[in-house]
This record gives structure tokens, C-alpha cells and sequence, in this order.
């Protein structure tokens, strides 16, 4: 299975596996019937309404025709078939992916996919050993599956730590159970969802609780809590 490293913003290396043709081509007809089923359904209300003004139809034409990027932009990468099919949209860089790049996926869709039937983008991942499609690669973006499976345990979090390492922070000691499993959570969900939203709130609320300033950065200083904490406590 192809997958692709991503080097986030916080230096951490995270594999991701790319999504799959079937995946890809899974959640596009998904999305495809979706749309449809609303023009439609939209369609027939006008009918039944007695509205057949071409503008009336035009304007329901509107959601189906944005709505792989209003999708992407406010799903966080994803479309009602991707969610499906648990896979998204991630930037190569790690970082979040922008409404830029996700307008520029959108601008290229038709010559991705309306051309040739789909051909040029099924070419495009296919060559390409990210799994980009030319929108994707225009947008430094690939798509991945996300929602599998990874275990963080302590062992993992303190691999190779020295016996000298000198905590950063050592209130981190004193940080409950239930504490440390909602800060491994939050870097599990940024390492299956390709989601760091839920480590920055968590960092907040550490930093507030430690009452410590930071220049890390939020998944570095949530790793280096768990590292104190456990290096602490085994003394």
C-alpha cells in the first residue's frame, strides 16, 4: 500500500497511507448521487411549487455546483463521500490545509475529472508516487486515509530517553491520570485525523494549568509534558 511521510510544522514524521483509486473514485460517486439527489428533489419542489423562472433554477444549480469546496473548506478536507470512505485532504507540509489550496483543487477538478472522463486524474495518482491528482498538486495537497487505529503508550512517548534528561517542565509530576490520557488523545486524533485543532486547546489548557510560557511547538510541548512526566514519576 503507497503511503506518504508528512513532516508537520512541529517536526514529527507521520506516515499516513494515501487513499487508494477505489477509495478515491468510492467517495466521488457517493458525492455524485448526493448532488444529484438534490438537484432533483430541488427541482421537483420548484415544479411543484409552480417556480420555473430559469434564475430559480439556476440558484438551486448553485450548492450542487460549490459543493465540493464549501464541503472541503467546512469538513476540514473532506466531502459527505470521503467522510464516508474515511479518508481526506491533508497539506504535504503538515500544515492546515487553507481555503486557497482548496479553491485551487476546485479550479482544477473539471480538467481532473470532467475531462476524458475522470482519465486525467486517475493518470495523475497514478504516476505520482503521493497520490495527487493535478489539483492536488497544484494545492500541495494528497488525500489519506484517516480513523485507523494507533496506539500511544508511554513506552512509545519515552523511547530512547536518556537517564540524564533534564525535565522542561516539572510541574508536569504532578499532572493527574486523567490529564495525561486526554493529552495522549489529543495527539492521537492529530496523528489519525491529520487534526491538530483538539493539541492546541489541550497545550492552552496545560500551559494555564502549569502555569509555564512556551515557544514549543504544540505537539513538541505536549510530547515533552508526557516525556517529564513520565521521567518524573519513575525516579
Amino acid at each position: 500500500m503507497q503511503s506518504v511521510n508528512i513532516r508537520t510544522t512541529q517536526n514529527v514524521a507521520i506516515d499516513y497511507q494515501t487513499a487508494g483509486l477505489g477509495e478515491r473514485i468510492g467517495a466521488y460517486l457517493i458525492d455524485a448521487i448526493l448532488v444529484i439527489a438534490y438537484w432533483v428533489s430541488a427541482s421537483w419542489v420548484l415544479v411543484r411549487l409552480g417556480i420555473n423562472s430559469q434564475w430559480s433554477f439556476v440558484a438551486i444549480s448553485l450548492p450542487a455546483f460549490f459543493y465540493h469546496l464549501i464541503c472541503e473548506i467546512g469538513f476540514n478536507g473532506q466531502s459527505l463521500g470521503k467522510k464516508q470512505l474515511n479518508i481526506k485532504v491533508v497539506r504535504l507540509d503538515g500544515s492546515p490545509a487553507t481555503i486557497g489550496g482548496y479553491i485551487l483543487r476546485w479550479i482544477l477538478r473539471p480538467i481532473d475529472i470532467g475531462i476524458f472522463s475522470g482519465a486525467v486524474a486517475v493518470i495523475a495518482i497514478a504516476v505520482s508516487n503521493k497520490g495527487q491528482r493535478l489539483g492536488d498538486m497544484a494545492a500541495g495537497t494528497t488525500v489519506v486515509k484517516v480513523g485507523g487505529k494507533v496506539n500511544v503508550t508511554s513506552h512509545q512517548l519515552i523511547k530512547s530517553l536518556d537517564h540524564d534528561y533534564q525535565p522542561a517542565f516539572p510541574g508536569a509530576q504532578y499532572l493527574s491520570d486523567e490529564e495525561i490520557n486526554i493529552i495522549k488523545e489529543a495527539l492521537k486524533v492529530n496523528k489519525e485525523q491529520a487534526n491538530v485543532k483538539p493539541a492546541l486547546a489541550v497545550m492552552q489548557k496545560v500551559k494555564e494549568h502549569l502555569q509555564v510560557e512556551s515557544d514549543l511547538p504544540p505537539i513538541k510541548f505536549l510530547y515533552t509534558v508526557l516525556k517529564d512526566h513520565n521521567h518524573l514519576n519513575s525516579q
